[in-house]
């Protein structure tokens, strides 16, 4: 296959799921954007919350993202006792990881002030997991369809449900946050309980279009819940991709924890950039998980031309979407802050003041976003996850962190600091992930 057959194919699988990515985390933009509403604690109460629960979901539902790679392989070679099997041991690793990230958020607050967090701050965040816990289960469950459907090449349904879903987030929040339609004002324990709703209604809509469209995976011989050989091979690969997300949300999450020492102000500016760089990484997120899945179909069907030419399709494809963040970001910060408070109120002049500048910085670091997140993912869908682990290790921690640190506080550079050791982490990452998948195809 041509690079420019390639291309186009990548682009037919990674729409939709560029689209549903941008959805579901507008859950996210959605919830900073009310708490912005009430005041800048409850910017910086939702920073800490929502950071902590986004670094444990990603790296407990990355190992469900295992499936992606055995559900593309399978589906290349036909074997659909295979992508049944996987999906019941997914499902039971749902259950299983529900019951400790259920105790971690329930003492969340006592978490934050063993860390030094403002007190107040601590308690709203706190406040805010225990509502959010209630939907561990059915975030999990999405998660395990979701990737299972990805390996499918069915993204649809995750489009439709993802756009639905924002709908249901402004509602459930308008209504639980500020007390509408008679319910009580809850604020940021309202945006919990909204998000655990949305998250509830995400998974029973996609597990009724999975029993509805795919009756034979769902009755596909061989009832036993439990074997040992696929639950194996799920954790094999999963716990590398867990741990390998792990590596890069916990830098960031440590650059929020350390931003918190810095105050009120830095860290809710933190929170605003690092907000939009979410919302833009969607896009290589989206191209990178459609790639996993090129790269797998075609290792499944004995491919490896294929795979190798559908690899430096969407590392090239994720690089160059992200030159187009890194101009607004560079161009655009004042009307990107403008979203989230008032640009120009007294009130948020320091917050909006160390928001410009993080904005620059941001911008150097979004091209080396996209290429080690697509990267990341042509190396999942060649089931060589193990590699990616260590190497993304390295380089968040080894030299991400680690210079983050050095320059924020022995170097004295502070909040900015922060900033310049993510980008340096990510570039890195890039790096090494992009020869670890030349080496590949080089040493076969």
């Amino acid at each position: 296959m041509t690079y420019r057959a390639e291309f186009f194919s990548l682009l037919k699988l990674a729409v939709p799921l560029v689209l549903a990515h941008l959805a579901q985390n507008t859950l996210s933009f959605i919830d900073t954007l009310m708490a912005g509403k009430i005041n800048n604690d409850a910017i910086a109460g939702i920073a800490l919350g929502s950071t902590t629960w986004y670094l444990l979901i990603f790296i407990l539902s990355g190992v469900l993202l295992g499936l992606n790679p055995i559900v593309s392989q399978a589906h290349g070679s036909g074997d659909n006792q295979k992508i049944a099997l996987a999906l019941r041991q997914a499902f039971l690793l749902c259950v299983v990881m529900m019951v400790p990230a259920m105790m971690l958020f329930w003492h969340s607050d006592t978490l934050f002030r063993w860390l030094d967090q403002p007190p107040d701050i601590a308690a709203q965040s706190g406040a805010y997991l225990r509502a959010i816990s209630w939907g561990l289960f059915p975030a999990f469950g999405y998660m395990a369809l979701r990737a299972t459907l990805e390996g499918l090449s069915d993204t649809r349904p995750i489009l439709m449900t993802s756009v639905v879903c924002v709908g249901l987030n402004v509602l459930a929040n308008y209504a639980l946050m500020f007390g509408k339609f008679g319910f009580p004002r809850l604020e940021l324990v309202g945006a919990g309980y909204a998000s655990a709703l949305v998250m509830t209604f995400s998974f029973l809509i996609l597990l009724v279009y999975f029993i509805r469209t795919y009756p034979e995976l769902v009755r596909c011989p061989g009832k036993k819940l439990f074997d040992p050989g696929t639950m194996a091979e799920v954790l094999r690969i999963g716990i590398p991709i867990g741990l390998t997300i792990g590596f890069e949300i916990s830098m960031f999450s440590a650059a929020a924890f350390a931003m918190g020492n810095f105050g009120v102000d830095e860290l809710a500016a933190h929170h605003v950039v690092l907000q939009t760089a979410s919302v833009t990484f969607m896009v290589p997120l989206g191209i990178a998980i459609a790639l996993s899945v090129r790269v797998g179909l075609a290792v499944g069907a004995g491919d490896m031309a294929r795979a190798r030419v559908a690899g430096y399709v969407g590392i090239a494809s994720a690089g160059a979407a992200m030159c187009v963040s890194a101009v607004a970001f560079l161009l655009l910060p004042a009307v990107i802050i403008s979203f989230y408070l008032e640009y120009d109120a007294p009130e948020n002049t320091s917050v909006v003041q160390w928001a410009l500048m993080f904005f620059t910085v941001a911008a150097m670091f979004q091209i080396f976003d996209g290429l080690q997140v697509a990267a990341s993912n042509a190396l999942r869908g060649l089931k060589d996850t193990r590699a990616a682990m260590l190497l993304t290790l390295l380089a968040y921690w080894g030299c991400g962190a680690t210079s983050g640190w050095l320059l924020a506080f022995p170097m004295g550079f502070g909040p900015m600091g922060l900033w310049y050791g993510l980008t340096i982490g990510l570039g890195t990452a890039a790096l090494f992930l992009i020869l670890r998948y030349r080496w590949f195809f080089h040493h076969r």
